[in-house]
C-alpha cells in the first residue's frame, strides 16, 4: 500500500493578477479525429506529456492547477514577444513577478493549440528542476477540450464533443467553479464546513486544508506534524505546526467518501493520490468533474514518521510526526540510508535519489544523521498511523 504524506510535490495553484487573468482567454485548438489519443507518463504520482514546438519535442506537467508556462530556456530558444509582467503567486504563497508571452503553436499529439497565453518561469528552482520538465499544459489550455484521463493505464484522450466519453456512465458528478486561469475549484463539506478545494493534478498528494480550516473537536484521529511537506513553484514554505487526520466523510458532488486522510496546510487542494482509483472526465462546458472508480483503496498512512527535501544537494529532514521521543528533527543532515552514502551528492546523484527514494518499499531502515556537528545512528520502522481499526464511526 502507498505511503502518503511523507515526500509531497506541489507546484501549482498560481494565482493572477487581473492583467493576468484577462490575458487567459486567448487561443484555440484543432483536432485531426473526433477524440484523440493523448500520450501520458503518469511517474512519481503526476502526470506528463510530450509537446512539440517548432519541431522539437519537450517535456510538460499536464496540471489543471496551473495556467500554460514555459520554461524561461524555451521562451529564450523559441524568441517569444513579451506581452507584460505580472505577479504571481505559488501553491506557498510566494510571490514574484513574471513574463507573459503567446505561445504561437504547440503540437500535443494530433492535437494543435494556437495562440495560447503562458507565463514564463524559472523550472531550475530546488527540486522542481529534478523531474526535467520544460513547461506547464495548464488549465486555460485544457479548458478549450473535454478530456478523459485514467492514470492506472497512462490514458489520456480528448474531444470537442462530451458525448464521446459517455458521461451519464459515471456515477460520481462534481460540479466546479473555475477560477479566471480555468482551474478548477471544487466545494467539499467537511467537519461541517464549506471548504473550496483546488482540483489539482500538480498536487501529487491526496487531500490538503488550509490550516484555519481544521476542527480538532470534530476530528476521528490525528497526528500532529511540524515542518515543510511541499514544495511550489518558486521553492518550499517554512516549517510549521499542523495536522493529518482521518475525517468521517469528504462530500464531493454527489458522493460523501468516508475515512479520508487530510493534511494541512497552506492551501487546500485535492490530487493525484485520491484521482488515481478512478477514471475522470474534466467538462470545462458544464463545469463539471465525472469520475467513475477503477479500483478501492481505503487510504491508509504508512510512513517512517518523517519526510526529507534535498536542499543545494543535501538531504534533509524537513518534515516529522511529533510522536514522543522521536529521534529525528527538522533540519537533520542525512548522511546515509542503509549504507547508501547520501553525503556529498553532486546535482544528479541528488536527483536520482530524490527520484528514487532509498527507503522506498522497506519496512526498516538505519539511518546515519548528523546534527550540531555530531553524527548518530537511528533506526525506524515503517509504522501505519491513524488505523481504521477499532474506530468507531
Amino acid at each position: 500500500m502507498k505511503k502518503i504524506f511523507c515526500s509531497i510535490l506541489l507546484i501549482s495553484a498560481i494565482s493572477l493578477s487581473a492583467q493576468g487573468k484577462k490575458f487567459f482567454k486567448s487561443g484555440e485548438v484543432q483536432l485531426q479525429n473526433p477524440v484523440e489519443k493523448i500520450n501520458l507518463r503518469y511517474a512519481n504520482d503526476l502526470p506528463f506529456v510530450q509537446v512539440n514546438i517548432n519541431g522539437k519535442t519537450y517535456n510538460f506537467l499536464f496540471d489543471t492547477g496551473a495556467p500554460t508556462v514555459i520554461s524561461t530556456a524555451v521562451y529564450t530558444e523559441l524568441g517569444l514577444e513579451k506581452k507584460h509582467k505580472s505577479k504571481v503567486k505559488d501553491s506557498q504563497k510566494n510571490k514574484h513577478e513574471q513574463i507573459f508571452t503567446i505561445l504561437p503553436e504547440m503540437t500535443v499529439d494530433k492535437v494543435v493549440f494556437k495562440d495560447v497565453g503562458a507565463v514564463v518561469m524559472d523550472f531550475s528552482v530546488s527540486e522542481l528542476s529534478c523531474f526535467r520538465i520544460d513547461g506547464i499544459l495548464g488549465a486555460n489550455q485544457m479548458a478549450k477540450l473535454f478530456w478523459k484521463i485514467n492514470y492506472s493505464e497512462n490514458s489520456l484522450e480528448a474531444s470537442k464533443d462530451l458525448t464521446r466519453f459517455n458521461p451519464a456512465d459515471y456515477d460520481i458528478v462534481i460540479p466546479f467553479d473555475p477560477k479566471p486561469q480555468k482551474t478548477p475549484v471544487v466545494e467539499t463539506d467537511l467537519q461541517g464546513k464549506k471548504i473550496d478545494l483546488t482540483f489539482d493534478t500538480g498536487f501529487s498528494g491526496r487531500v490538503k486544508i488550509a490550516d484555519d480550516a481544521y476542527d480538532a473537536q470534530k476530528t476521528l484521529k490525528s497526528i500532529e506534524v511540524y515542518g515543510t511537506n511541499s514544495i511550489g513553484a518558486y521553492g518550499a514554505a517554512k516549517p510549521a505546526q499542523g495536522h493529518i487526520f482521518r475525517a468521517a466523510a469528504l462530500l464531493l458532488g454527489n458522493k460523501s467518501f468516508s475515512n479520508e486522510i487530510i493534511a494541512t496546510g497552506n492551501t487546500s487542494l485535492i490530487g493525484n493520490d485520491f484521482f488515481k482509483n478512478f477514471i475522470f472526465i474534466l467538462d470545462w462546458s458544464g463545469n463539471k468533474i465525472y469520475m467513475k472508480r477503477i479500483r478501492n483503496e481505503p487510504a491508509r498512512l504508512e510512513s517512517f514518521g518523517f519526510g526529507y527535501r534535498f536542499i543545494d544537494t543535501k538531504p534533509t529532514v524537513a518534515f516529522v510526526f511529533q510522536e514522543e521521543n522521536f529521534p529525528l528533527k527538522v533540519g537533520d543532515g542525512i548522511i546515509s540510508i542503509d549504507n547508501v552514502n547520501l553525503d556529498g551528492l553532486d546535482k544528479d546523484s541528488a536527483c536520482h535519489y530524490f527520484l528514487n527514494r532509498v527507503e522506498s518499499g522497506k519496512n526498516t531502515i538505519d539511518l546515519k544523521i548528523r546534527r550540531d556537528g555530531k553524527e548518530m545512528q537511528v533506526k525506524l520502522e515503517k509504522k501505519e498511523f491513524l488505523s481504521i481499526k477499532g474506530l468507531s464511526v
